[in-house]
């Protein structure tokens, strides 16, 4: 790995290789920073330069020996603890840990949804408890198997239960020597203080669209146009940015399931309607959510062309053409609501209802709201 293939966060890169180049790296690293930041990409980044024999240009030289097991995420003394479903044949990380590889490697900006969707567990409570605590500490009780660092790095450190975070505290603030632990956290405030305080913090903020793009044009071959597209429509989400990328080639059906949804909802015929929920409620959660964020940028979209603001807008063209139309259906006076009835179905649909009365309900809500009147 490469921390040019991470987009944005220089300095959040120069200050780790510089801990690394003056072999001052402090004990515990908390990489906070939102879903689509690179912070777990970066922290895997981190360890294999350090344990890089022959690093070049700031950058590990991802050929030795040391880069070949970290690519693999197989190095001896590379351990990693994430949230699980616990059963009666899964109890701690370890026993996952060719799932987590498979995972990672096909996707380093993936999240919690989608490790527990490898998982087919996406319905069950992820936790990381205190039996995982004890391992941690039994694993780095033991010498390093190549005599130089440890990383433990343990992803979503916010859902250890209270039990296995008070377990860590000890050997948070006193590790073995040349053991480094980094917590990478999407939500600090979910951490217990005594956590925080025991780890320095490096914050990760949004990528910019631009650093985004340059990074899919240069690393996936996107055309610039694209590139720009897919970063704009993120929100310097590089995660969602990918899964944008990945879906161009059915952005023509998701307008189209758009167009669909907002026909049928304005001239509301339950006969038409039902089809069209019927067709969503069979594609999976996951296409569900995709769907509705969708939505919101097209509505966006659609303020920005309403205001005067046309320059900003980043639809395609075959959705601008949709939107100068629609948009005269979307104003001040209803965008704030339907943005609203959006947002309670995403919210829904993670918590799993009932996606055939939620789409019913959206769409006699929607209904009402398209045909409101625009403000005077």
């Amino acid at each position: 790995m490469f921390f040019a293939d991470i987009a944005g966060q220089t300095e959040v890169k120069e200050r780790i290789q510089r801990m690394a180049n003056e072999e001052r790296i402090p004990h515990a690293l908390l990489f906070l920073g939102n879903e689509g930041s690179g912070n777990l990409a970066t922290a895997v980044t981190f360890a294999q330069y350090v344990f890089c024999t022959n690093k070049q240009n700031a950058e590990p030289c991802n050929q030795c020996a040391s880069c070949q097991k970290v690519n693999k995420l197989a190095h001896p003394d590379l351990h990693f603890v994430y949230p699980i479903a616990s059963s009666k044949d899964v109890r701690l990380s370890e026993h996952l840990i060719r799932d987590f590889r498979e995972a990672f490697l096909a996707n380093p900006l993936m999240n919690q949804q989608d490790w527990f969707n490898e998982l087919s567990a996406e319905n069950k409570q992820p936790t990381i408890a205190a039996e995982e605590s004890n391992n941690i500490i039994k694993k780095l009780s033991y010498t390093s198997y190549e005599g130089g660092y440890k990383f433990m790095i343990i992803w979503q450190p916010e859902k250890m239960n209270a039990s296995a975070a008070n377990k860590l505290l000890k050997i948070l603030e006193e590790p073995p020597d040349q053991t480094i632990f980094i917590l990478v956290c999407h939500h600090a405030e979910q951490l217990l203080t005594t956590i925080l305080s025991r780890t320095q913090l490096v914050k990760f903020g949004l990528a910019s669209d631009d650093e985004i793009a340059e990074l899919f044009h240069r690393k996936y071959g996107l055309s610039d146009q694209l590139a720009r597209y897919c970063a704009g429509m993120a929100e310097g989400n590089q995660r969602e940015a990918l899964l944008i990328a990945k879906e161009q080639d059915s952005h023509v059906a998701q307008l189209a399931h758009f167009q669909n949804f907002m026909r049928g909802a304005l001239n509301f015929n339950v006969f038409k309607i039902n089809p069209w929920i019927e067709q969503t409620a069979a594609l999976g959660r996951e296409k569900q959510k995709y769907f509705l964020q969708y939505g919101l940028q097209l509505l966006r979209e659609c303020l920005l062309l309403n205001s005067g603001g046309e320059t900003l807008v980043k639809a395609r063209n075959e959705e601008l053409d949709f939107l100068k139309k629609f948009s005269a259906f979307v104003h001040m006076g209803n965008y704030e609501r339907i943005v609203e009835e959006f947002n309670k179905a995403y919210y829904h649909i993670e918590r799993n209802a009932n996606p055939k009365i939620l789409f019913m309900d959206m769409s006699l809500t929607m209904n009402e709201l398209l045909n409101s009147k625009k403000p005077a």
